[in-house]
């Protein structure tokens, strides 16, 4: 890659007088020895699948094998309508769709992990509602995801994705700051633009630890992800009014790195901790453990 950190990505872009997106396609191909079609053609399948997952996931009142999630998706987009709803209906939709992703990942549905499982609804639920919103092209939306991707891999090389090694604020703030940056460059910001935006999610996830209850991605890692797409919404526009991170992107991100490594092992997916342990939380894992100690008939 041209590029290791966000500064250095906003620096190509401007010596060369390309958007992110095209950074990112020709560097990823150049590394995978794919031709920059077959990684567009690719990025645009991967499209395909969170879309589907969106509208399987809005219109089911499923629940997951655990029993214990499913159908929050469906309510809240129908709440969304309601005239009395607290959030405009884009919002309220951006929120539900990606709810309606980790719902399906939750029930064993295809879903693209972006960055993980845990945080698979962010970026769709913001790509799939604003995309419904401006009347974009799927085409604008998979050069959306080149973009996002580029800011995942510089926040995956510099820090975590992952909440095993830096809580949940490397899962859902990861995902928070790649669907903010890209949709800074969707509506047609600039790469600095799309860099502040990164901040601004990142510094406000800070700390966020990973305990799902019973070990499974479903509580509290479903909601999160609604409250994330919402997140990722008013991080970018305001970035695009001008709002700067004043701590540099990549010193946010440095520092998440180093909150996620101070971080006890109890609060980083483990489920020893946070929500895992409360005394709901333990109910929850004394009855998942006796259902999975029934025979099968």
């Amino acid at each position: 890659m041209r590029f290791s950190t966000l500064k250095e990505l906003a620096l190509v872009c401007v010596s060369e007088g390309k958007p992110i997106h095209l950074i990112m396609l020709e560097d990823q191909a150049k590394e995978s020895g794919r031709t920059a079609e077959q990684e567009w053609d690719k990025m645009k399948d991967y499209y395909g699948i969170m879309k589907e997952a969106v509208i399987k996931g809005i219109s089911s009142e499923k629940t997951s094998r655990s029993g214990l999630t499913g159908g929050d998706a469906k309510r809240v987009y129908e709440y969304t309508h309601r005239p009395d709803a607290s959030l405009e209906p884009f919002t309220g939709k951006a929120m539900a769709y990606a709810l309606a992703v980790s719902e399906v990942n939750a029930s064993m549905g295809r879903i693209v992990a972006t960055p993980t499982a845990g945080s698979c609804g962010v970026i769709p639920g913001v790509f799939v509602s604003s995309q419904e919103r401006f009347g974009w092209t799927d085409d604008h939306m998979v050069n959306g995801l080149f973009t996002a991707g580029a800011i995942g891999y510089i926040i995956a090389n510099n820090s975590f994705i992952s909440g095993a090694e830096g809580g949940c604020q490397a899962e859902i703030g990861s995902a928070i700051g790649m669907a903010a940056g890209a949709l800074v460059e969707l509506k047609g910001g600039t790469p600095a633009q799309a860099v502040h935006a990164v901040g601004l999610a990142l510094k406000n996830t800070l700390g966020l630890i990973c305990d799902p209850v019973g070990g499974l991605v479903e509580i509290p890692c479903i909601v999160r992800n609604g409250f994330g797409a919402v997140n990722a919404l008013a991080a970018a526009d305001m970035a695009l009014s001008g709002v700067r991170s004043v701590i540099p992107s990549d010193e946010v991100i440095q520092v998440m790195l180093e909150v996620g490594s101070a971080m006890p092992d109890i609060h980083r997916e483990t489920a020893r901790g946070g929500l895992a342990q409360t005394p709901t939380g333990k109910q929850i894992i004394e009855q998942l453990t006796k259902n999975k100690k029934k025979p099968l008939l």
